[in-house]
C-alpha cells in the first residue's frame, strides 16, 4: 500500500537525511550533495501537482535526486573525458606480458578481514574517501554501475561515452579504488 501524500515540510523531516546519504555516497562532496538534496526538494515542490501517487513520495523524491545526480555526472563527465589509449599506464604497472597480474601488484586477500567488517561504517567511510579520489567521470561510471546498478549500455547512453571508453574508465576506477582500499582499509 502506497503512503498518503504529505506536505513538503514533512518531506524534509522524513527524507532529508536519507537523500543526503544517498547523494554523498555518489558525489563525495558534502556541499554538492547538500545542494542536490535542496534542488530535489525544490523540484518536488514545483512538481507536486504532477505527482500522481503511482509510487511512494520517498521513491518519487529519490527518483528526482537520482536524475539530478546523473545530470551532475553528465556535466562533469563532459569536462573530464578519459582518453582512449592502447598503452594505458596502469596496464604496464599491474600486468605482465602475458596479461596476468605481476607478483608485486597482485590483489591482496580481502577475505582475511571477515565479511562483517565490509559492512561496517568504517569501511563505507573508507570507500567514500576513495571514491572522492576518482576523477568525476570515473566516479560517475563506477557509482552508476555499482551503487545505482545501471546496465553498462544505460551508463554509456546517460554519459555519452562509447562502450570501449566506458570499459577504460571502469578499469581505471577499479584500479584506483583497489589501491586506495588496500592502502587505507586492508593494510591500515
Amino acid at each position: 500500500m502506497l503512503e498518503t501524500k504529505t506536505s513538503p515540510p514533512t518531506w524534509v523531516a522524513r527524507y532529508a537525511d536519507a537523500l543526503f546519504n544517498y547523494a554523498i555516497m555518489r558525489i563525495s562532496d558534502r556541499e554538492t550533495a547538500r545542494d542536490m538534496v535542496q534542488d530535489t526538494f525544490l523540484a518536488a515542490l514545483r512538481g507536486t501537482t504532477s505527482f500522481r501517487g503511482d509510487s511512494s513520495e520517498k521513491t518519487w523524491l529519490f527518483s528526482i535526486l537520482k536524475n539530478k545526480i546523473i545530470d551532475h555526472y553528465r556535466k562533469n563527465a563532459a569536462e573530464n573525458v578519459v582518453p582512449l589509449s592502447e598503452d594505458d599506464a596502469g596496464h604496464d604497472y599491474y600486468f605482465g606480458e602475458d596479461g596476468g597480474w605481476k607478483d608485486t601488484t597482485k590483489p591482496s586477500d580481502w577475505s582475511a578481514s571477515g565479511q562483517d567488517e565490509y559492512r561496517s561504517k568504517e569501511f563505507f567511510d573508507t570507500l567514500q574517501r576513495c571514491l572522492s579520489k576518482l576523477t568525476a567521470q570515473c566516479r560517475a561510471v563506477f557509482s552508476l554501475k555499482y551503487l545505482d546498478e545501471l546496465e553498462s549500455d544505460e551508463i554509456c547512453k546517460e554519459l555519452s561515452v562509447s562502450p570501449s571508453n566506458y570499459w577504460v574508465i571502469m578499469h581505471r576506477a577499479k584500479l584506483v579504488l583497489r589501491h586506495c582500499i588496500e592502502k587505507n582499509w586492508i593494510h591500515s
